[in-house]
């Protein structure tokens, strides 16, 4: 079937017109009017300059005026570059040069961080960008306000103006990008079809159907955000409700008041539940199914409810358990894949020879949605791809067979990467800037643990003879100084005269990871000393 994302939603709001698509704590807006408003926003778009295959960058929150601008770039054929509004000009700048990127999308009442300004210097440095559209706030000259975009021209005409463009199944729908271990983050084409099957597969492994109800409170625009959020009620006619930021007393209510069944997570949000003593106050007996990165055991017991862990990468697979699948898979593993033609291997890290179940080994896989190619990057994609085409993920999992059903368990990295509450830090990228600074002779950034985040960025420094230690606080000032996103500015510094290595020669991470841990383990049980005191 040659559909795509705009034929989806238009025979959805054909079946459920008056049905809520979206809901958040400012407005509700139905099928229909989902339709209408992104058909006269695509139109607009169009009208402005761009055209089918550009780019536009988007910096956006989770709220129903991103919702509507996504869409209608999905109905014109202008591809979002799933920037997030945390992004500076490190990241900003390259992946615009890169996309080649004609249109920037911004969120004026976002943060303190004014990202209209932002957008307007970054247009200096990238002459590219023709046109900067605000969202949600005053528009300067040289720039649109969203909403003028509204009413720019009749439905009638609008429509008209979309049935000229030209799009199908196998057309690249956004512009995602991956969480790299070095460097900036590579740009993972999805195309309108495997987005498709790919929302469709996921919500059948959770028994997801059209009369679901979903909260999500984490960046809509991410892959994750689409693909549980933004695309079951295009694809099912289901309803999202959807929180701005993470609020667990209100996301609580909110499942309450709109009768939520499925709520979808990933970061910090089950450590913050499962801290929530007040749970017994809140009617939640409307959820289904809660979905997390893990933990889902501990926060099952706090719920009462069914819980499952999770794994998603950008790439194209997701793995999860259905309510009512074995209490081992659900709380033990990560799940199994929920589409029928993805293939799922274990293998050696160093080769391509596969790992019996049971022994740890690199998570691969191919299927409908799996990565084809890094878009501008022959040399990323060769290495990423075994020589049969299944996609090496660094991540070392298990396979433990239940009831005959393969379920895969996260064992951690191959990669130098850090996951700080679903947001992904390439450490050899941020170790360059650390050593930018004038008191570091060498820097190493590893995963710390966390209880909320799963994981945090600590620092081992080496320091020039002489000079003082940077604080926390400094060192981000630095660092975010030099255009480098907030998030990935370590949260702990450790100085050191030199750092542990392997019998080869190698700097030893796994045994600062361990250092770092047992240090904060030791921290913790004094801690929990002086309060029973």
């Amino acid at each position: 079937m040659n559909s795509t994302v705009g034929d989806a939603l238009r025979a959805t709001a054909a079946r459920y017109p008056n049905r809520p698509a979206f809901i958040s704590d400012e407005q509700t807006i139905t099928f229909q009017e989902l339709d209408e408003k992104t058909d006269l926003i695509g139109a607009a778009l169009l009208d402005m300059g761009l055209t089918p295959g550009d780019r536009a960058m988007f910096q956006l929150g989770t709220n129903i005026e991103t919702v509507l601008v996504a869409h209608a770039c999905h109905k014109a054929g202008i591809i979002p570059v799933c920037t997030i509004p945390q992004y500076r000009e490190v990241e900003i700048g390259a992946l615009g040069r890169k996309s080649g990127a004609k249109a920037h999308f911004v969120q004026a009442d976002f943060s303190q961080f004014d990202l209209v300004e932002f957008a307007l210097r970054m247009r200096e440095e990238n002459p590219a960008i023709e046109h900067i559209v605000v969202v949600r706030g005053k528009a300067p000259q040289g720039t649109t306000a969203f909403d003028t975009l509204l009413g720019r021209m009749p439905l009638s005409d609008a429509r008209e103006r979309l049935k000229a463009v030209n799009l199908g199944s196998r057309d690249v729908l956004t512009f995602q990008l991956s969480g790299g271990s070095t460097g900036l983050p590579k740009i993972i084409p999805r195309f309108h079809g495997e987005y498709l099957g790919h929302s469709a597969a996921f919500s059948h492994c959770y028994k997801i159907s059209s009369d679901s109800r979903i909260i999500w409170s984490l960046p809509i625009i991410h892959n994750a955000g689409q693909l549980y959020a933004l695309m079951p009620p295009v694809v099912l006619g289901l309803t999202s409700v959807l929180m701005p930021k993470v609020d667990i007393e209100r996301m609580l209510q909110l499942i309450e008041e709109h009768k939520v069944t499925h709520g979808l997570s990933i970061g910090p949000i089950a450590p913050q539940l499962i801290a929530y003593k007040n749970i017994r106050q809140h009617n939640i007996s409307s959820l289904q199914l809660f979905v997390t990165m893990s933990r889902s055991g501990k926060l099952e017991e706090h719920l009462g409810i069914p819980c499952s862990n999770l794994f998603g990468i950008t790439e194209g697979l997701l793995m999860g358990c259905a309510p009512d699948e074995p209490e081992f898979a659900r709380h033990h593993t990560q799940g199994a894949s929920g589409c029928p033609f993805d293939e799922v291997r274990v293998l050696d890290p160093e080769s391509e020879k596969p790992i019996e179940p049971g022994t740890m080994g690199e998570l691969c896989f191919r299927g409908p949605s799996s990565l084809l190619a890094y878009y501008g990057d022959d040399e990323a994609t060769a290495k990423s791809l075994t020589s049969d085409g299944f996609f090496r993920t660094g991540d070392m999992v298990i396979e433990h067979v239940v009831d005959g059903k393969s379920y895969f368990a996260f064992q951690g990295r191959l990669r130098d990467n850090i996951n700080r509450g679903g947001e992904k830090i390439g450490c050899e990228e941020v170790e360059g800037f650390i050593s930018r600074h004038p008191s570091v002779s060498d820097a190493k950034l590893v995963a710390m643990p966390d209880p909320f985040y799963g994981e945090k960025a600590c620092a081992y420094l080496i320091l020039h003879e002489g000079y003082d230690a940077p604080s926390v606080k400094s060192l981000a000032e630095f660092l975010t100084g030099q255009g480098l996103a907030k998030f990935k500015c370590p949260e702990r510094i450790e100085i050191v005269d030199s750092y542990p290595v392997t019998r080869v020669g190698k700097v030893d991470k796994v045994a600062m990871r361990k250092d770092i841990a047992d240090k904060l383990a030791a921290e913790q049980t004094a801690n929990d000393g002086v309060q029973s005191d």
